[in-house]
């Protein structure tokens, strides 16, 4: 004899029209970093190693300072690289969510009915993605090139008219 049991229903998961995670550009890896370090390192001992043989032995601990001082640098650029936005489109509202490593979490909700994604004058590195609804605004990617800023934005707006267009959107919150 077969037992039902009752299920317990999930609600629906919200459809998603636009998903993006936005991170800063970083040209050099894990790989590239160690390869450039041990180029740095290898001059300077170079340079270390005539200096000293010419006497000049003050001048060794310089080469290793400013070897630690780059790599200094690149920790902190490293860090920074942490950063990354997500922006998400559902059925019911558009997210932005914002997560540095030095700084807590942001997150701000827009109703897409009266969402507005403005893309500063002409395409230049300080131009921004501005998201605006009910007065409230939200600019995203600051980190990314022109080209990158020009091409989310045009996706945005195609997701935007496509949500506008499905079926079945919930009508707007009073």
């Amino acid at each position: 004899m077969a037992r039902h049991t009752p299920s317990l229903a999930l609600p629906p998961a919200p459809r998603v029209f636009f998903d993006a995670v936005l991170h800063p550009h970083r040209s050099l890896g894990r790989h590239g970093f160690r390869v450039l370090m041990g180029v740095v390192i290898l001059v300077n001992l170079l340079i270390a190693g005539i200096f000293a043989a010419n006497g000049a032995w003050p001048v060794v601990p310089f080469c290793g300072l400013d070897v630690v001082i780059l790599w200094l640098a690149f920790r902190v650029n490293n860090r920074a690289a942490r950063l990354y936005e997500r922006v998400r489109l559902t059925d019911t509202d558009l997210t932005v969510q914002r997560v540095a490593w030095n700084k807590p979490e942001r997150r701000w909700s827009l109703q897409p009915n009266w969402l507005r994604v403005t893309l500063d004058g002409p395409p230049r590195h300080g131009g921004r993605v501005t998201l605006t609804s009910h007065g409230q605004s939200v600019t995203v990617g600051a980190f990314l090139t022109p080209d990158e800023r020009a091409d989310f934005a045009k996706a945005l707006r195609g997701a935007l008219a496509l949500w506008r267009r499905a079926p079945c959107h919930p009508e707007p919150v009073p």
